[in-house]
Protein backbone atom coordinates (compact mmCIF):
# COMPACT_ATOMS: atom_id res chain seq x y z
CA UNK A 1 0.00 0.00 0.00
CA UNK A 2 1.70 3.33 -0.91
CA UNK A 3 -0.16 6.66 0.29
CA UNK A 4 1.44 10.06 -1.00
CA UNK A 5 -0.55 12.34 -0.13
CA UNK A 6 -2.33 13.77 3.14
CA UNK A 7 -5.76 14.12 1.71
CA UNK A 8 -5.64 10.26 0.75
CA UNK A 9 -4.47 9.00 4.21
CA UNK A 10 -7.10 7.00 6.24
CA UNK A 11 -8.53 8.60 9.21
CA UNK A 12 -11.56 6.45 10.59
CA UNK A 13 -10.59 2.77 9.24
CA UNK A 14 -7.16 0.56 10.24
CA UNK A 15 -4.90 -0.50 7.57
CA UNK A 16 -5.31 -4.26 6.29
CA UNK A 17 -3.47 -6.74 8.75
CA UNK A 18 -1.90 -8.75 5.65
CA UNK A 19 0.14 -6.11 4.46
CA UNK A 20 3.72 -6.57 4.04
CA UNK A 21 4.63 -3.72 2.36
CA UNK A 22 3.36 0.45 3.74
CA UNK A 23 4.54 3.98 2.15
CA UNK A 24 2.91 6.83 3.96
CA UNK A 25 5.19 9.69 2.48
CA UNK A 26 3.97 13.37 2.19
CA UNK A 27 1.77 13.37 4.33
CA UNK A 28 3.15 15.56 7.47
CA UNK A 29 2.94 12.92 10.05
CA UNK A 30 4.59 14.69 12.92
CA UNK A 31 4.45 11.25 14.66
CA UNK A 32 4.28 7.50 13.77
CA UNK A 33 0.28 6.71 13.65
CA UNK A 34 -0.05 3.24 16.34
CA UNK A 35 -2.30 1.47 13.60
CA UNK A 36 0.92 1.00 11.84
CA UNK A 37 2.63 -1.09 14.88
CA UNK A 38 -0.43 -3.51 14.63
CA UNK A 39 0.63 -4.75 11.45
CA UNK A 40 2.98 -7.71 12.37
CA UNK A 41 3.69 -8.73 8.72
CA UNK A 42 4.59 -5.78 7.80
CA UNK A 43 8.17 -6.68 6.40
CA UNK A 44 8.75 -2.83 4.76
CA UNK A 45 7.93 0.49 6.04
CA UNK A 46 8.56 3.64 4.45
CA UNK A 47 7.67 6.74 6.31
CA UNK A 48 9.97 9.22 4.02
CA UNK A 49 8.88 12.82 3.97
CA UNK A 50 7.18 13.53 7.02
CA UNK A 51 7.88 15.37 9.81
CA UNK A 52 8.54 13.23 12.46
CA UNK A 53 10.37 13.61 15.88
CA UNK A 54 10.36 10.87 17.49
CA UNK A 55 10.20 7.01 17.10
CA UNK A 56 8.18 4.57 19.23
CA UNK A 57 10.08 1.74 20.81
CA UNK A 58 7.23 -0.12 19.43
CA UNK A 59 8.85 -0.45 16.16
CA UNK A 60 10.92 -2.90 17.82
CA UNK A 61 7.73 -5.18 18.38
CA UNK A 62 7.55 -5.03 14.08
CA UNK A 63 8.91 -9.03 14.91
CA UNK A 64 9.01 -9.28 10.34
CA UNK A 65 10.20 -5.81 9.22
CA UNK A 66 13.21 -5.69 6.99
CA UNK A 67 13.65 -2.27 5.73
CA UNK A 68 12.87 1.08 7.46
CA UNK A 69 12.69 3.87 5.40
CA UNK A 70 12.50 7.39 7.32
CA UNK A 71 14.61 9.87 4.94
CA UNK A 72 13.94 13.55 5.19
CA UNK A 73 11.82 13.61 8.98
CA UNK A 74 12.69 15.95 12.02
CA UNK A 75 14.48 12.95 13.54
CA UNK A 76 16.65 13.77 16.59
CA UNK A 77 17.66 10.53 18.05
CA UNK A 78 17.31 6.97 17.42
CA UNK A 79 16.31 5.19 20.77
CA UNK A 80 18.41 2.37 22.30
CA UNK A 81 15.03 0.56 23.49
CA UNK A 82 15.17 -0.27 19.09
CA UNK A 83 18.90 -1.21 19.02
CA UNK A 84 17.75 -3.82 21.77
CA UNK A 85 13.86 -5.05 20.20
CA UNK A 86 13.41 -7.68 17.61
CA UNK A 87 15.14 -5.43 15.01
CA UNK A 88 18.13 -6.75 16.03
CA UNK A 89 16.97 -9.95 14.00
CA UNK A 90 15.26 -8.51 11.25
CA UNK A 91 16.39 -5.09 10.15
CA UNK A 92 18.57 -4.96 7.34
CA UNK A 93 17.79 -1.93 5.60
CA UNK A 94 17.57 1.73 7.56
CA UNK A 95 17.81 5.11 5.75
CA UNK A 96 17.91 7.73 8.37
CA UNK A 97 19.36 9.91 5.60
CA UNK A 98 18.28 13.88 5.95
CA UNK A 99 17.32 14.20 9.53
CA UNK A 100 18.82 16.40 12.92
CA UNK A 101 20.96 12.97 13.90
CA UNK A 102 24.43 14.25 15.73
CA UNK A 103 25.08 10.42 16.82
CA UNK A 104 23.60 7.41 17.44
CA UNK A 105 23.55 4.85 20.58
CA UNK A 106 26.30 2.76 21.51
CA UNK A 107 23.98 -0.32 21.32
CA UNK A 108 23.06 0.64 17.60
CA UNK A 109 25.93 -2.02 16.58
CA UNK A 110 23.76 -4.75 18.26
CA UNK A 111 21.87 -4.56 14.76
CA UNK A 112 23.84 -6.90 13.49
CA UNK A 113 21.65 -7.82 10.27
CA UNK A 114 22.20 -4.66 8.60
CA UNK A 115 23.14 -4.75 5.10
CA UNK A 116 22.52 -1.17 3.43
CA UNK A 117 23.01 1.73 6.29
CA UNK A 118 22.15 5.69 4.87
CA UNK A 119 22.94 8.16 7.09
CA UNK A 120 23.27 10.95 4.56
CA UNK A 121 22.31 14.96 5.05
CA UNK A 122 22.25 14.53 9.13
CA UNK A 123 24.44 16.48 11.34
CA UNK A 124 26.74 13.44 12.90
CA UNK A 125 29.74 14.15 14.92
CA UNK A 126 30.65 10.52 14.65
CA UNK A 127 29.77 7.33 13.89
CA UNK A 128 28.52 4.54 16.26
CA UNK A 129 31.88 3.15 18.44
CA UNK A 130 31.64 -0.32 17.89
CA UNK A 131 30.62 0.09 13.86
CA UNK A 132 32.82 -3.02 13.09
CA UNK A 133 30.54 -5.88 14.81
CA UNK A 134 28.07 -4.67 11.73
CA UNK A 135 29.66 -7.89 10.01
CA UNK A 136 26.95 -8.09 6.94
CA UNK A 137 27.24 -4.51 6.46
CA UNK A 138 27.66 -3.97 2.98
CA UNK A 139 26.71 -0.18 2.18
CA UNK A 140 27.57 2.54 3.93
CA UNK A 141 26.96 6.03 3.25
CA UNK A 142 27.45 8.88 5.42
CA UNK A 143 28.04 11.72 3.35
CA UNK A 144 27.53 15.42 4.11
CA UNK A 145 27.65 15.44 7.63
CA UNK A 146 30.46 16.80 10.37
CA UNK A 147 32.53 13.78 10.94
CA UNK A 148 35.84 14.80 11.67
CA UNK A 149 37.40 11.37 11.79
CA UNK A 150 36.25 7.43 11.62
CA UNK A 151 35.98 5.52 14.87
CA UNK A 152 38.79 2.88 15.13
CA UNK A 153 36.16 -0.07 14.78
CA UNK A 154 35.86 0.80 11.14
CA UNK A 155 38.46 -0.55 10.13
CA UNK A 156 36.91 -4.23 11.10
CA UNK A 157 34.20 -3.32 8.36
CA UNK A 158 33.97 -5.43 4.57
CA UNK A 159 31.61 -3.20 2.39
CA UNK A 160 30.85 -3.03 -1.10
CA UNK A 161 30.13 0.59 -1.51
CA UNK A 162 31.50 3.29 0.85
CA UNK A 163 30.18 7.21 0.71
CA UNK A 164 31.03 9.89 2.75
CA UNK A 165 31.56 12.46 0.51
CA UNK A 166 31.49 16.36 2.00
CA UNK A 167 32.68 15.74 6.07
CA UNK A 168 35.31 17.74 7.31
CA UNK A 169 37.94 15.42 8.03
CA UNK A 170 40.76 16.57 10.04
CA UNK A 171 44.00 15.82 8.48
CA UNK A 172 45.79 13.43 10.77
CA UNK A 173 48.83 14.18 12.71
CA UNK A 174 50.75 11.39 14.36
CA UNK A 175 52.39 13.47 17.04
CA UNK A 176 48.79 15.30 18.01
CA UNK A 177 47.68 13.34 20.64
CA UNK A 178 45.45 13.18 23.69
CA UNK A 179 47.30 11.40 26.94
CA UNK A 180 45.11 10.43 29.19
CA UNK A 181 47.38 7.93 31.07
CA UNK A 182 47.87 7.78 35.01
CA UNK A 183 51.17 5.93 36.39
CA UNK A 184 50.73 3.75 38.18
CA UNK A 185 47.20 2.34 36.42
CA UNK A 186 44.29 2.13 38.71
CA UNK A 187 43.37 -1.08 39.98
CA UNK A 188 39.92 -0.42 38.31
CA UNK A 189 41.37 0.32 35.22
CA UNK A 190 43.64 -3.02 35.60
CA UNK A 191 41.38 -5.29 36.35
CA UNK A 192 39.19 -3.68 33.55
CA UNK A 193 41.46 -4.46 30.79
CA UNK A 194 42.20 -8.03 32.25
CA UNK A 195 38.71 -9.03 31.89
CA UNK A 196 38.52 -7.66 28.23
CA UNK A 197 42.15 -9.03 27.75
CA UNK A 198 41.13 -12.49 29.14
CA UNK A 199 37.56 -12.72 27.58
CA UNK A 200 36.50 -13.33 31.63
CA UNK A 201 32.60 -13.64 31.11
CA UNK A 202 31.08 -10.48 33.39
CA UNK A 203 27.19 -9.06 33.44
CA UNK A 204 24.95 -7.13 35.40
CA UNK A 205 24.32 -10.29 37.80
CA UNK A 206 28.11 -10.13 38.49
CA UNK A 207 29.53 -6.62 38.21
CA UNK A 208 27.86 -3.31 38.24
CA UNK A 209 25.84 -2.09 35.29
CA UNK A 210 27.80 0.63 34.94
CA UNK A 211 30.76 -1.36 34.65
CA UNK A 212 29.28 -3.42 31.78
CA UNK A 213 29.03 -0.58 29.96
CA UNK A 214 32.52 0.73 30.22
CA UNK A 215 33.69 -2.84 29.66
CA UNK A 216 31.38 -2.75 26.64
CA UNK A 217 33.14 0.06 25.17
CA UNK A 218 36.68 -0.82 25.65
CA UNK A 219 39.25 0.34 22.98
CA UNK A 220 42.20 -1.75 21.65
CA UNK A 221 45.56 -0.78 21.30
CA UNK A 222 47.64 -1.33 18.43
CA UNK A 223 49.43 -4.32 20.53
CA UNK A 224 45.82 -6.11 20.50
CA UNK A 225 45.45 -5.75 24.02
CA UNK A 226 42.40 -3.22 25.81
CA UNK A 227 42.48 -0.08 27.55
CA UNK A 228 39.71 1.36 28.92
CA UNK A 229 39.87 5.26 30.85
CA UNK A 230 43.59 5.38 30.18
CA UNK A 231 45.01 5.17 26.98
CA UNK A 232 46.79 7.58 24.58
CA UNK A 233 44.92 8.51 21.29
CA UNK A 234 45.63 10.25 17.51
CA UNK A 235 44.70 10.07 14.05
CA UNK A 236 46.16 7.96 11.00
CA UNK A 237 45.59 8.34 7.33
CA UNK A 238 43.99 4.84 6.10
CA UNK A 239 42.76 4.64 2.23
CA UNK A 240 39.16 3.72 2.34
CA UNK A 241 39.68 1.06 -0.35
CA UNK A 242 40.96 -1.18 2.35
CA UNK A 243 37.11 -1.41 4.13
CA UNK A 244 34.95 -1.12 0.39
CA UNK A 245 35.78 -2.20 -2.98
CA UNK A 246 33.53 0.88 -4.16
CA UNK A 247 34.19 4.39 -3.16
CA UNK A 248 32.76 7.88 -3.35
CA UNK A 249 35.57 10.48 -3.16
CA UNK A 250 35.68 12.01 0.36
CA UNK A 251 36.50 15.41 -1.41
CA UNK A 252 36.90 17.27 -4.43
CA UNK A 253 40.24 16.61 -4.71
CA UNK A 254 39.75 13.17 -5.98
CA UNK A 255 40.66 11.83 -1.94
CA UNK A 256 40.04 8.27 -1.01
CA UNK A 257 41.75 8.65 2.45
CA UNK A 258 40.27 9.60 5.89
CA UNK A 259 41.55 9.50 9.20
CA UNK A 260 40.77 7.10 11.53
CA UNK A 261 41.20 7.37 15.68
CA UNK A 262 44.28 4.78 17.01
CA UNK A 263 44.50 3.84 20.35
CA UNK A 264 47.74 2.88 22.57
CA UNK A 265 47.43 1.45 25.81
CA UNK A 266 50.85 2.22 27.11
CA UNK A 267 53.98 4.55 26.18
CA UNK A 268 55.71 1.91 24.98
CA UNK A 269 53.08 1.17 22.65
CA UNK A 270 52.95 4.87 21.19
CA UNK A 271 56.71 5.05 21.20
CA UNK A 272 56.71 2.16 18.93
CA UNK A 273 53.95 3.49 16.85
CA UNK A 274 56.03 7.00 16.25
CA UNK A 275 59.45 4.97 15.62
CA UNK A 276 57.73 3.17 12.52
CA UNK A 277 55.98 6.33 11.55
CA UNK A 278 59.65 7.81 11.37
CA UNK A 279 60.69 5.21 9.71
CA UNK A 280 58.49 5.14 6.81
CA UNK A 281 58.55 8.90 6.52
CA UNK A 282 62.29 8.59 5.37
Amino acid sequence: MSITSKKDYPLTSCFPYSLEQLQVSYCRLSRVDMRMLTLKKLRKLDLSNNHIKKLPATIGDLCCLAELVLHNNHLEAFSTALCQSTLQHSLQYLDLGQNKLRALPIQFCQLRELVHLKLDDNEMLCLPFKIGQLSKLRFLSAARNQLPYLPADFRRLSLENLDLFGNPFKHPNPLDHTIQLKFPLTLLEMASRAAVNYRIPYGPQLIPAHLCQDLEVSKTCSCGKACLNFYIQTTVSMNLHHVSHTVVLVDNMGGTEAPVLCYFCSLTCYSEFLDKCLQRGR
